[in-house]
């Protein structure tokens, strides 16, 4: 993830009651006698686990059970992420990367930077959606009939959920071997009726599709992307005219959307930096679909603002 003969030393964060299980994982990482993993320290105590950090993947969060309302998880893992970005911003690298996963990320990440974000920067924190954007160009190239890393310049905006809108042609193009490139605007006009229905909803439900299939949310595909994310971001860069998804701090109100929320654009990276790529031009369908996307962020930040709010109150008293 972070390069061939980058040494990782990692710092692995459970609750107390696991973290005897967590030990097994860390047998486990020694007898692959990976050349690139350093020391490994396993602890439920996150001051420990965060101290100088200079990357933090938080991947745990109180999964969503049977029954549960999204306000309902959002209830019990803002507190968490609370507490968490209050200690990262007392002990990390103040430069610190951190990739949110535990759902809902978006929410989660915002709720983290504000917490942190006196100490991080804002632009240092990002919602994983590189999920969202694999999904969404494996289903275009098993579309087209194309090998999937031809495929370029997908889009996921707005929120990790059910409301984010794949994108595939107001950037996308499919580039090949030669370097010739194709719009996929071009390539998929007659497709308009699968581009607005079947493939948005097979990217929108992948999650749900998935825990149908096999009992269990996404494993692989989600520790694929995240180390996706880091590697592009951190490591390699996108290559020139080529975007990635990030979910970052919207504090620019790119593309009409509402300032501080954690939302998904298409992004350019390069030197250890995201930067949202501008001025596309965007359909009224696409417009539809990114405020239906943000109007639920801002209830999430809502419903986030309201339980911190009733903790604090209830602390004071």
């Amino acid at each position: 993830m972070f390069g061939a003969d980058q040494v990782v030393e990692l710092r692995l964060l459970e609750i107390p009651q696991a973290v005897d299980k967590l030990q097994g994982v860390k047998m486990e990482l020694l007898d692959c006698a990976f050349p690139t993993c350093g020391d490994i320290i396993c602890t439920a105590d996150p001051a420990v686990a965060f101290k100088d950090c200079a990357v933090c993947v938080l991947i745990g969060g109180f999964p969503r059970r049977p029954g549960m309302l999204r306000k309902d998880l959002i209830q019990i893992n803002s507190k968490i992420f609370h507490a968490a970005g209050t200690v990262l911003g007392q002990v990390a690298s103040p430069n610190c990367k951190v990739l949110v996963v535990a759902n809902p990320a978006n929410t989660n990440c915002l709720t983290l930077l504000r917490q942190a974000g006196d100490r991080i920067p804002n632009k240092n924190f990002t919602a994983l959606t590189r999920l969202d954007y694999n999904r969404a160009t494996a289903q275009v190239a098993l579309k087209i009939g194309m090998p999937v890393q031809s495929v370029k310049n997908v889009i996921i905006w707005g929120n990790h959920s059910a409301t984010q809108y794949p994108d595939a042609t107001s950037d996308g193009f499919v580039q090949n071997t030669s370097g010739t490139k194709t719009m996929l605007a071009d390539m998929m006009q007659d497709d308009q009726e699968w581009l607005n229905g079947a493939f948005v909803n097979t990217v929108q439900q992948r999650g749900k599709a998935i825990i149908d299939a096999r009992g269990m949310s996404s494993a692989m595909s989600a520790a694929n992307a995240a180390a996706d994310c880091l590697r592009t971001w951190l490591v390699t860069g996108t290559k020139p005219g080529e975007t990635v998804a990030m979910a970052v701090y919207n504090d620019k109100g790119y593309y009409g959307v509402e300032q501080g929320l954690i939302f998904s654009f298409p992004c350019e990276c390069s030197d250890g930096e995201w930067r949202v790529k501008e001025g596309l031009a965007l359909s009224e369908f696409a417009m539809a679909k990114i405020k239906a996307s943000e109007a639920e962020l801002v209830q999430e930040r809502s419903a986030a603002d309201e339980v911190l709010a009733e903790a604090a109150a209830s602390k004071s008293e």
